[in-house]
């Protein structure tokens, strides 16, 4: 999460909450004025961290009308703080201003509040960096001023230098980042028609260019997942490495952040399994957010294949020798992925370094999450049923596994050729020839 201005925003909530923010403490002195935040300092949990909790009044509901409280939960006081503060300040603001002055920067406010009672702490931040894209020209627009001029006139500049981080400024975005844009603006347009803020969703009609959308596409296939021989080529290139494991794990499949979040405990060494229960994905730069699998179907044991089981195998073998040298010095925090004294990395830590033996050893770069498509592929190319591939992926419906991970070359097209040869020459072919088989180790 990012850290709010809390110096400026507590000077509102000083003049605008006096009655409820403060309360009165005798000193040595006399009476003083304290601010005071119903901030709970919760019991650690069983591993050890403590946790800030809060619940305060967000106001009205906006289709109820009846109060609504939110509960947060911080990892440091400091961001309990913050988000107190900014949590009153938007509702002050929201109580203050009437609905005609109302900006699109103060709705969009109220409208991530609303939202974040529903949505995991990264997908309300996911939220933010979205809908930060339009607020540089479109948030002091007052809401009821805007027209879908203006936000076609955002979309398309966006698309042409809206770029502001993450390589060169001032180059276009992604039509993908755009049209994410485009829908949190058109959702919380929606609430606002519903509120009775605006008669209609000025952004309802506007859409991505076509073209914009198929030339991203292009660029997109121009990168392809590994093949079976570049897959086999990484394998070889980590032999040895300290961080052979989690690569194998990658290979298998899983999400960086599953192989993040996975911890010994969830690890059978004795019946070669894994169990995948808990991700660990970075907000920003910097900020580590633990939580469940990505979904009910994304909760799964799966079988180690045997150099995957080996690896790890190792991995734990060396960890132990590690704490041994580092005495009080190790954290022993129970990941799997972990540096030599024991401390939790994650996953940029992880595909930098991937980004490394790639180069050392002149692979193509791909994506670390690329390898699910590599692995699914060749999965599916081996017939294997598609009820076992939704399942090995995490997966509650096998169309998104094939629709997005499933992604044939031409090489696996090839036993399909020699098919249709059989149509041309009178002759069918020995399908079993055809079939290539291999493992992640050759």
């Amino acid at each position: 999460m990012a850290k709010p201005a809390i110096t400026a925003t507590l000077g509102v909530v000083r003049q605008a909450l006096a009655t409820s923010l403060f309360q009165r403490s005798s000193d040595t002195e006399g009476k003083r004025a304290v601010l005071s935040y119903p901030i709970k300092k919760l019991v650690p949990d069983a591993k050890g961290k403590v946790r800030y909790r809060f619940v305060v009044d967000a106001g009205p509901d906006p289709i109820t009308g009846k109060r609504k409280q939110v509960t947060r939960t911080f990892g440091t006081l400091r961001e309990a703080k913050a988000e107190y503060a900014s949590i009153v300040h938007r509702r002050y603001e929201a109580e203050r201003a009437p609905l005609s002055q109302v900006t699109v920067d103060e709705w969009l406010d109220q409208w991530l509040s609303m939202k974040a009672e529903d949505l995991e702490e990264s997908t309300a931040y996911s939220y933010t960096m979205t809908l930060a894209r339009v607020r540089g020209r479109l948030g002091r627009i007052r809401l009821q001023d805007l027209t879908e001029d203006h936000v076609e006139a955002w979309m398309r500049w966006a698309l042409q230098e809206g770029r502001v981080r993450r390589g060169k400024t001032g180059t276009g975005l992604g039509a993908t980042s755009v049209e994410m844009s485009l829908a949190r603006l058109k959702e919380a347009l929606d609430r606002a028609v519903t509120r009775g803020l605006v008669e209609v969703n000025v952004a309802r009609e506007v859409t991505v260019p076509r073209r914009a959308r198929k030339a991203e596409r292009r660029a997109r296939e121009a990168v392809p997942p590994w093949s079976v021989t570049e897959v086999r080529a990484f394998v070889r290139a980590i032999a040895g490495d300290r961080l052979q494991a989690p690569f194998l794990l990658a290979l298998m499949g899983l999400r960086p952040a599953e192989i993040c979040g996975m911890r010994w405990a969830d690890v059978d060494l004795d019946e070669a399994t894994v169990s995948i229960t808990n991700t660990r994905t970075v907000m920003g730069n910097d900020i580590v957010v633990e939580k469940d699998a990505k979904s009910l179907a994304g909760e799964r044991q799966l079988p180690l294949p045997a150099p995957v089981a080996a690896a790890l195998t190792a991995f734990r073998a060396d960890q132990a020798a590690e704490k041994t040298a580092a005495g009080q010095g190790y954290e022993d925090s129970g990941y799997v992925l972990v540096d030599a004294r024991g401390r939790a990395l994650n996953g940029r830590q992880l595909r930098e370094r991937a980004y490394k033996v790639m180069d050392r050893s002149g692979l193509r770069r791909v994506r670390l999450y690329d390898a699910r498509a590599s692995c699914l592929t060749y999965l599916a190319n081996h017939g294997v049923p598609d009820h076992l591939l939704a399942r090995w992926a995490g997966h509650a419906d096998i169309r998104t596994t094939k629709r997005w991970y499933v992604k044939p070359d031409v090489d696996d097209l090839r036993p399909a050729a020699d098919t249709w040869g059989g149509l041309a020459s009178g002759s069918a072919p020995v399908h079993e020839e055809n079939v290539r088989c291999g493992s992640v180790n050759g």
